[in-house]
This record gives structure tokens, C-alpha cells and sequence, in this order.
């Protein structure tokens, strides 16, 4: 599991989530992938911190 550090940053990646961009709003989106129900969706621009990015390539 990530943990906050209290230090402006993140020690670890989020387990059992991806993100996706939305195509028709351009935002990114939090998916749980054991459920694959979207968690919320993010309102400032740029992906999330921490979340693995579910469409690049591996």
C-alpha cells in the first residue's frame, strides 16, 4: 500500500488501481481493476500521482 510520507510525496505506487484518460472530457479517471468500477475522476489537469497509467505501453 502507498503512504504518505508527510514530506510532499508518496512512498510506493497504488495497488489495485489504474487510470485512464477520458476521451470525451479529456480528464483522468480512477479505476478500481479488481471491481473495474470507476473510483472518481480528477478535476485539475495531469494524471494522478502514484497511479499506474493503464494506457501506456508496457
Amino acid at each position: 500500500m502507498a503512504k504518505n510520507t508527510g514530506d510532499s510525496y508518496r512512498k510506493g505506487a497504488v495497488k489495485e488501481r489504474v487510470q485512464i484518460q477520458n476521451p470525451v472530457t479529456g480528464r483522468w479517471v480512477k479505476v478500481d481493476t479488481s471491481t473495474g468500477r470507476i473510483i472518481e475522476q480528477k478535476k485539475t489537469p495531469g494524471p494522478y500521482k502514484g497511479v499506474v497509467d493503464a494506457t501506456r505501453k508496457k
